[in-house]
């Protein structure tokens, strides 16, 4: 998403500046969707670093589908070990950014290690629109895929850290939206004119941050 990473770029050059971390808050990580790379995560990144957070922005790569999501939950833990150590830390993810987290969380350890997760326009339950591609991620993300349905199985263990999950009725691309509510997380509905609006509409971003708050 060349575009989205652009106008994420210029939109953070508008915003307010980032100060010094503050070390008494944990570190947030931002995981990026598919067809997509951490730079599509810059305009959440400056405004939680407005805020006195350090912020990690990691690419994972393939990211357009040709690699399971769990390949990709990997390359993650394997940046947080090397990023960010042992240190306790908060972890967002968008879209299938999600998904790659919650593997993380559930199957890889991440769970000991986050603090706060959340989650915007993510198909927890699915998209229909994942049927437009027949590459691995796509498939995994189409509803009832047996990688879905593996996740379910132990879900429960999101309800130990507070989990937000924030979601759009007006997105075409998690069909339907509802697709992003589930019962582990306190879910909120945020009215974001379009998919890609949740890294870089002001009020999602400070959804996103109320979130990491509370």
């Amino acid at each position: 998403m060349r575009l989205v990473a652009f106008l994420a770029k210029t939109l953070a050059r508008l915003d307010a500046p980032a100060v010094a971390p503050d070390p008494a808050l944990p570190p947030v990580v931002l995981v990026h969707g598919i067809r997509s790379n951490g730079d599509d995560m810059e305009r959440l990144a400056q405004h939680l670093r407005s805020q006195a957070r350090e912020v990690f922005q990691p690419t994972l790569t393939p990211n357009s589908g040709i690699a399971p999501i769990g390949k990709l939950a990997e390359q993650l833990a394997d940046f947080v070990s090397e990023k960010i150590g042992a240190r306790r830390f908060d972890l967002v993810g968008f879209s299938m950014g999600g998904l790659v987290s919650r593997v993380f969380l559930q199957r890889l350890g991440g769970i000991e290690r986050v603090h706060r997760f959340v989650t915007m326009a993510t198909p927890h339950n699915g998209t229909h629109m994942a049927r437009l591609g027949g590459r691995p991620g796509y498939v995994e993300m189409r509803p009832g895929s047996e990688f879905l349905r593996d996740l379910a199985r132990d879900a429960d263990v999101l309800r130990a850290i507070p989990f937000t999950s924030l979601y759009t009725p007006l997105d075409t691309v998690i069909v339907p939206a509802s697709s992003s509510v589930v019962p582990q997380a306190r879910n909120v509905r945020v009215w974001a004119a379009t998919h890609p609006s949740f890294v870089l509409e002001r009020r999602c971003i400070r959804a996103v941050a109320a979130a990491l708050r509370e």
